[in-house]
């Protein structure tokens, strides 16, 4: 090709052109829009030629139309293709719904996907706040009805809200779409509560819906805009100049990173294989908890702070001390759950989802230097 292929005006077009944003159904060169989100309009006119896209969002329609202008300009034949295969890639790719987009998970997973979705939230203003531009619906999970218009026209439903919701869920969305929900290794806890409950009984819906997708249940996630596990735990052990532990934290952790988390329910959405999965998600290997701590405290630019084997039920009489100012708050439960092993084989993650997690030490500087300082 090269630059002589294009015409100025061409050229030009790419380089300055606007995002436009299409609903599922809107008319254009060959057919209805089947996909809703952002496209980049031809040079011609979008009756005479089909738009670009859909993008994930205007960000990365204008993005995209920008460097394939650059390409054009420049002779660069390679990069044209490539930008040019990426959206036809981009064209023949399902519309994603992603309720509970503007929690943490969902937020990390929204920020990570480079396909066509759809923001199902409760509370526009909040997901507003995120800076993404993309198709949003507002639906409470408890209004079946609306519910069901936000996942109107979806072919996979991703779901980063709490399990117990997987039954609404169900009913809601389009009869052959495939889901991916979020569970929890608190399903595999030997101390019952409302939480690991609600996670198992949304495992057990799924399983007996018949429908096909895959159930992702993560261990400890860390690195999370937001998150309170390891930041919480660290502004803890800078106060203490000993760290009181059951049992020494001799019980195995193996948290995950939410990146790995993200790429996790990618992976499960893009399966099409049919029938039900459930798949334990962890990170690379399972560490004493005090060695968690420790690399918690290296990675924060302090000391690690000496243990102090403490029995569990002296730390749970003490748990409600820290509703003192200046203390982050430890429950009675979660002093329970760190007497239990958190310890799990990850090889269908990396199997079945191709995800190879990355170790404790990257994610735990990536959390506390994100800027890799």
């Amino acid at each position: 090709m090269g630059s002589d292929t294009y015409s100025r005006e061409v050229i030009e077009w790419f380089l300055n052109a606007q995002a436009t944003y299409y609903e599922r159904g809107d008319r254009v060169a060959d057919g209805p829009i089947r996909c809703e989100g952002f496209y980049v309009d031809p040079f011609c006119d979008p009756g005479c030629c089909r738009p670009c896209g859909p993008f994930p969002t205007k960000a990365a329609a204008l993005e995209w139309s920008r460097r394939t202008g650059e390409a054009m300009r420049d002779g660069d034949d390679a990069t044209d293709q490539a930008l040019w295969d990426e959206q036809l890639r981009l064209s023949r790719m399902d519309m994603i719904a992603v309720i509970g987009a503007s929690g943490r998970s969902g937020m990390a997973l929204c920020r990570r996907l480079r396909q066509p979705f759809r923001a199902v939230v409760r509370n526009a203003r909040k997901w507003s706040a995120s800076g993404m531009e993309t198709p949003l619906a507002v639906a409470d999970l408890n209004d079946p009805v609306a519910l069901k218009a936000a996942l109107a026209g979806v072919a996979v439903v991703v779901s980063c809200v709490h399990a117990r919701n997987i039954p609404a869920i169900l009913a809601a969305a389009p009869p052959h779409a495939r889901f991916v929900f979020m569970g929890s290794t608190r399903r595999y806890s030997r101390w019952p509560d409302a939480h690991g409950d609600g996670v198992r009984a949304g495992e057990a819906a799924f399983l007996a819906s018949g429908r096909d997708g895959v159930m992702v249940h993560p261990t400890m996630i860390y690195g999370a805009q937001g998150e309170d596990n390891v930041q919480r735990l660290a502004a803890l052990m800078r106060r203490l100049p000993l760290l009181p532990l059951p049992g020494g934290g001799a019980n195995l952790v193996q948290p995950i990173h939410q990146d790995d988390v993200s790429d996790c329910l990618i992976a499960a959405a893009n399966i099409t294989a049919p029938g039900a999965q459930v798949i334990t998600i962890a990170g690379p290997e399972p560490i004493p908890y005090r060695d968690f701590c420790a690399a918690i405290a290296r990675a924060a630019g302090f000391a690690p702070r000496p243990v102090l084997p403490i029995p569990a039920w002296m730390l749970i009489a003490a748990s409600p001390l820290t509703v003192l100012p200046g203390l982050p708050r430890i429950r009675a439960a979660e002093i329970r759950r760190l007497t239990e092993d958190k310890a799990f084989d990850i090889g269908p993650m990396r199997a079945i989802l191709g995800v190879d997690p990355i170790s404790l030490e990257a994610g735990l500087r990536a959390t506390f230097s994100p800027t890799g300082d």
